[in-house]
């Protein structure tokens, strides 16, 4: 039997209790294999339960159950809905526990009689079949309690929706996998990364080499139909446009297309006004979605569209860029630009499903690929020291683009960025962590109009900053400053002289959103791998660093 594995979920509880319609829903969302264990036995022997149980004895059946759930325990990115008296045999239970997460589906008696009683047919229905149904209910379930308590998260489904069921077993599961020890490079099987599990939105992230093929499907899965209303800008609908469009028609979906001039410039509400009228000309609706095909900007504007329109619309990323890769589609963070500042008119809303083709940053200008690494060094510097050795390890093949390493290190980044966002949706805690580097970058940016840098030009620029605050303050050893630096001028990130004169970049910075009480906080490292939130960090210090930087 394989090891225990996040890439396994298995259902287990009484009949009626919602396995196989909550299997098929979560299968469907994750876009991993659903087997029935019930199905897979009828399958096999030609016979339906009830036969089997009346031609060669519960003994026999007990026995093929324990075979079939076996292998089914060695598959990957599979759902399992186990059958609800499997609890009861030893092998059963070894074999569910040492393999995978396991959810039972818990209901009280007289919920499951009434969902029997409304069952037309099929292998529970001899329960009804005794003098008094519920009484035997209570005898069978109460035998199999201790059996069913052992899972690692029950989900009590008597006054909730499938959907609702579904999002309470991906929240075990998240917090299940956060306890079994977040890996970036474990179970690399198929295409979903990651599982976004929020208060108010679940989502998978899907990263691999040459998706774009399959995206209509992957829509289909998620369990979004009618009209995909395509938002993406000139350059990169002229390179992706024609086959994105192939493939969400070839799924069934309907398909409009706006397309808008690519640039930051773009992202304003006065595009946003633009954007409302066409969605109100192709009378959009709200089970429709909005697919946001480009860079970080695309997928900001579309966010935000879809979010404020008819009071959300679905979203569906696909960003182009590599920051949009690894950081600006994962964790529902949409805004159009102030003149004032970036970002300054938004909200947070989460998409439905984030589809990740690493295949399209060959396309990609060199310099917005370098300023795309710049996230994902952040990543490793904030979180993760083991990634931050494999950035370090693999940075010349990542530079050429070597398919299997990129593809590494966009889904270990995405990782990151997901458990972040699963923790702090709304950025209240953990998730500012994800703004080192940002407090100065913000600065440089709006001090220069956005014009001069890349955003990832200037986080890297912040990134010292912040590595020098952090030093200065007696938190960060000189050899983890200078790591940094080495490994953003490798891959040609910016790490200073950035020409800019101090003061403008000081006012922006106190017009930045990380500000709370006058005061800014400062994301620092303590280490590598391990950042730490300050807002005790003088003026003083801040303009030494700045003077420095220059």
């Amino acid at each position: 039997m394989g090891k225990r594995s996040g890439s396994r979920i298995i259902l287990t509880g009484f009949s009626a209790s919602g396995k196989s319609e909550t299997g098929a829903i979560l299968a469907g969302w994750l876009g991993w294999k659903w087997l029935d264990i019930d199905e897979e036995i009828v399958r096999q022997t030609g016979k339906s339960i009830d036969h089997i149980f009346a031609q060669d004895g519960e003994g026999y059946f007990r026995q093929i159950e324990r075979q079939t759930l076996l292998a089914a325990c060695e598959q990957q990115q599979v759902v399992i809905s186990a059958g609800g008296g499997a609890v009861v045999d030893p092998a059963n239970r070894e074999s569910m526990r040492g393999s995978g997460f396991v959810v039972c589906l818990e209901a009280a008696p007289e919920t499951i009689y009434n969902r029997l009683l409304a069952q037309d047919s099929g292998p529970v229905r001899p329960l009804l079949s005794d003098p008094d149904p519920l009484r035997r209910i209570r005898q069978l379930k109460e035998g199999r309690q201790s059996y069913y308590a052992d899972a690692d998260w029950t989900v009590h489904t008597d006054n909730l929706s499938l959907e609702e069921v579904c999002r309470e077993v991906l929240r075990g599961w998240y917090y299940w996998r956060r306890t079994q020890d977040w890996d970036g490079c474990a179970e690399r099987t198929g295409d979903v990364a990651c599982q976004v599990v929020t208060a108010t939105e679940q989502y998978p992230v899907l990263v691999g080499w040459g998706l774009v093929g399959s995206l209509g499907e992957r829509i289909k899965q998620a369990g979004l139909e009618g009209t995909a209303h395509v938002l993406s800008d000139e350059t990169v609908f002229s390179l992706y446009g024609e086959r994105v469009i192939a493939s969400l028609e070839g799924a069934g979906l309907r398909v409009d297309r706006c397309v808008v001039p690519p640039g930051e410039g773009t992202k304003t509400l006065d595009t946003a006004a633009s954007l409302y009228d066409w969605l109100v000309e192709r009378r959009a609706e709200r089970s429709d979605c909005v697919v946001a095909l480009g860079g970080g900007m695309i997928g900001d504007l579309a966010g935000f569209v879809a979010a404020t329109f008819l009071r959300g619309l679905n979203l569906v990323q696909v960003p182009t860029s590599l920051v949009g890769m690894v950081d600006a589609s994962i964790g529902g963070k949409t805004a159009v630009d102030h003149p004032r500042a970036k970002n300054l008119i938004g909200a947070f809303y989460q998409p439905r499903l984030v589809v990740a083709d690493v295949e399209m940053l060959t396309t990609l200008p060199q310099r917005e690929l370098v300023s795309g690494w710049a996230e994902v060094v952040k990543h490793g510097l904030i979180l993760d020291a083991e990634f931050f050795g494999f950035l370090e390890e693999h940075v010349d093949r990542l530079l050429k683009l070597e398919a299997e390493a990129t593809t590494q290190a966009v889904r270990w980044s995405a990782v990151i960025k997901a458990r972040i966002v699963s923790e702090d949706e709304k950025e209240k805690g953990r998730r500012t962590l994800l703004n080192y580097g940002h407090t100065i970058a913000h600065g440089l940016e709006a001090a220069t109009g956005y014009r001069r840098f890349l955003h990832g030009e200037a986080v890297a620029i912040g990134m010292m900053g912040a590595a020098m605050i952090s030093h200065d303050l007696g938190l960060l050893p000189l050899e983890a400053v200078e790591r940094q630096r080495a490994l953003l001028e490798r891959f040609g990130l910016p790490t200073w002289r950035f020409g800019v004169g101090i003061a403008p970049v000081v006012q922006a910075m106190e017009l930045d959103k990380k500000i709370r009480e006058k005061a800014i906080r400062w994301v620092l490292l303590e280490s590598i791998g391990k950042a730490v939130i300050r807002d005790d960090v003088s003026p003083e210090h801040v303009m030494a660093v700045l003077g420095r930087l220059v």
